[in-house]
């Protein structure tokens, strides 16, 4: 798939590389790299799915999604953030890719995108 003549561009933010350990070994990620991504389609998600909302110590908390779908090729990461209409979302999960079985074409790589409020 190319891009999306009519798409958005979104903005991947990928933690940088360890800048070095911090007195338990753990890494200190450098400063994130952001990753521009023209043609890409947004759509929203059922916030009412299992797990959606839910009330947790007197707090409602709301889970809020969206399913990208970007440009084949483009490598998105379970760890990236990805910034929609200046929002910021967490990867869920790992990226899929469709390839055609009925022409070997390349379809978009798809993602679930959420943002947890409350």
């Amino acid at each position: 798939m190319r891009a999306l003549p009519h798409g958005e561009t979104v903005t991947i933010v990928r933690p940088g590389a360890a800048a070095g350990y911090d007195e338990y070994g753990a890494g200190i990620p450098g400063p994130s790299e952001e990753i521009p991504v023209p043609g890409c389609g947004v759509a929203p998600r059922d916030g009412n799915a299992a797990g959606g909302n839910e009330q947790t110590q007197a707090r409602d908390t709301v889970i809020i999604g969206l399913t990208l779908y970007a440009p084949a090729g483009t490598d998105l990461r379970p760890t990236d953030k990805v910034r929609v209409a200046g929002i910021l979302y967490e990867v869920d999960g790992q990226a899929g890719v469709f390839r055609s079985p009925f022409t070997g074409s390349s379809g978009p790589v798809v993602a679930a995108l959420e943002r947890v409020t409350g």
